[in-house]
């Protein structure tokens, strides 16, 4: 009896060995695929590393390129890229991965249609999406990046309402801004208090928690075999504490006085219009999301102390290589310049020198009326999320299970601790 109990032992040990597993009854059914999957939003997706593949909409139709004046919300500007992250980390044992994620996404958009709310693209929940790919393969690892779009504030609106301000204040003279916009134009620096209150911070944070709850008890309920990592992603700032010399000052103008188009067109061409003042209230409001995600992250392990759930701290990850910089901008850095249209053509605009404030109000415009002919501005690139990657891959592989931080050294070198 021993002898046959050993080896039916030893031939359920090479059943699973072959990929085989033994269910209820004895039966044998082929192990499913492993799978890493994408959650979140546009720091996940891969908005501004190109190479954009269609996206499944909501009737189950694949969207791609569906022109630059189709409506925004088509599920194709979801802008999952071949380049995010998740396809760029080394992820041992993983045979498949799947992009869920969509630029813009919400936490709302997690166990909702993206179309149930105002301006959401036409995709299913990413929880039926998850459900979907959990029915063909075992999900082994779940990279999340959730937090800097609420129903408080995006990182679109935030990041728009600062390039705007120093626009307007670049091309517009003090007697301009009163005689024919009325002075109601802003055009002061950005402060912490224009990008989102303590308040807005917290209603975000309990929005997040509530979200990634939903996504680890839908793992419990569809993971194959139970076992599964997951990675909360905090958020890197596309831009420096303060621009190198040569952004400071054009034509014997700064930012701190009237009008200054020669600063304000080299800083575009750089890819960085904004107030030197805005840098700093902009790093409190990239710090503001880590805790944000940090936070989620405390929450959520006390209630499942089990669960093999971590941080990934990568407001660092682009410390030396951030827009604006170091000189010859936005050449080497990690993230894309603020790029707009004349009109929805598909050819941005690089250089805005000797351009009049009409021609600047037509472009803003364009963004406003197609915002896909602008929203990759300010996003990780290729190269970024290649860095993003590689922070990635050693936060699974980390011994601790809380929070793991990626920061980029001075020769380009990454430090995990």
């Amino acid at each position: 009896m021993r002898t046959l109990r050993r080896a039916a032992i030893t031939t359920a040990l090479l059943l699973v060995a072959a990929g085989i597993q033994l269910v209820q009854g004895g039966a044998a059914q082929a192990a499913l695929p492993t799978a890493a999957v994408a959650l979140g939003d546009s720091f996940i997706s891969g908005e501004g590393a190109g190479d954009y593949q269609s996206v499944v909409d909501a009737n189950g139709t694949a969207q791609g390129f569906p022109g630059w004046s189709a409506p925004n919300n088509n599920a194709y500007f979801c802008h999952r890229s071949a380049n995010a992250s998740l396809f760029k980390a080394t992820l041992p044992g993983i045979q498949d991965r799947f992009n869920l994620a969509c630029s813009g996404g919400q936490p709302t958009d997690v166990a909702n249609a993206g179309s149930a709310r105002p301006n959401g693209r036409t995709v299913k929940s990413q929880l039926d999406q998850l459900r979907t790919v959990a029915q063909t393969h075992d999900v082994d690892v779940v990279l999340i990046g959730l937090g800097s779009n609420n129903s408080q504030f995006t990182f679109g609106d935030v990041a728009t309402l600062c390039a705007n301000r120093f626009i307007a204040d670049a091309w517009t003279g003090w007697w301009e801004f009163w005689a024919y916009l009325g002075g109601d134009v802003p055009q002061e620096p950005c402060t912490v208090s224009d990008l989102a209150s303590d308040a807005e911070v917290a209603t975000g944070t309990a929005e997040t928690v509530a979200a990634v709850r939903q996504i680890l008890d839908t793992l419990a309920q569809v993971d194959a075999d139970g076992q599964h990592q997951v990675v909360l992603q905090t958020y890197t700032n596309p831009l420096p504490l303060d621009v190198a010399t040569q952004y400071r000052d054009e034509d014997n103008r700064t930012d701190t006085r009237d009008k200054f188009r020669e600063l304000g067109a080299e800083r575009y061409a750089a890819g960085c219009p904004i107030h030197r003042a805005s840098l700093a209230p902009g790093h409190v409001f990239s710090a503001n999301l880590g805790n944000l995600v940090k936070n989620a992250y405390t929450t959520l392990a006390a209630e499942r102390p089990t669960a093999d759930l971590r941080v990934l701290d990568v407001q660092k990850a682009f410390d030396g290589a951030r827009l604006c910089e170091n000189p010859g901008s936005p050449t080497g850095a990690l993230a894309t310049p603020v790029r707009v249209q004349d009109g929805p053509s598909g050819n941005p605009i690089t250089s805005l020198s000797g351009r009049d404030k009409i021609a600047i109000q037509r472009f803003a415009n364009t963004c406003v009326t197609y915002f896909q002919t602008c929203q990759e501005s300010w996003h990780p690139n290729a190269a970024g999320h290649t860095v993003l990657g590689q922070c990635l891959s050693s936060a699974l592989t980390a011994a601790t299970r809380t929070v793991v931080t990626c920061a980029r050294n001075s020769n380009g070198s990454l430090t995990i601790s």
